[in-house]
């Protein structure tokens, strides 16, 4: 079981497992457990439109991120280069927004109260973790991320 436990552990501590599979698990497991069979009821189809667009754009600019600016695909190994163009010239966060969307998703379509406060929570977590990122980005870059991030917004295009 040791063995097993040493292998789960660091697959279960990925982002990605945890937001696309881990969250919208527990959130559908408490809403069974808070809703029973009445949870079919409940269920709202559109927020289904919201999981597919978050996932969608988390796995399809971390295709394109990860070779025009290499590193990891996490931030194990920092990237080599700032990105300015593709979906980085409007937010420079939009994997992690992808995240976000998918866990607004889930609360939608599950119609849950307790699937708002997980994303509140990972909102929470993501946006500690970005600031991280940018002071490892602003001392890798210096100047130039210093000014990307004056021209494009952390999160929302034209908001914040």
């Amino acid at each position: 079981m040791n063995a097993l436990w040493q292998r789960l552990y660091p697959w279960l501590r990925r982002t990605p497992v945890q937001t696309f599979i881990l969250c919208p698990l527990a959130v559908l497991i408490f809403e069974l457990i808070w809703h029973g069979a009445a949870l079919a009821d409940r269920i709202v189809l559109w927020g289904i439109a919201l999981m597919i667009w978050g996932y969608a754009q988390y796995h399809f600019v971390g295709g394109y991120r990860h070779p025009r600016a290499g590193g990891s695909p996490g931030m194990d190994v920092p990237p080599e280069r700032i990105i300015e163009d593709g979906p980085y010239r409007f937010t420079r966060n939009p994997m992690y927004l992808g995240h976000l969307i998918f866990l607004l998703g889930v609360a939608i379509t599950l119609w849950s109260w307790f699937g708002l406060v997980v994303l509140a929570l990972r909102a929470v977590w993501f946006h500690r973790r970005v600031l991280r990122d940018e002071e490892r980005l602003e001392r890798l870059f210096g100047p130039d991320y210093v000014a990307y991030k004056s021209s494009v917004k952390r999160w929302i295009p034209g908001i914040m």
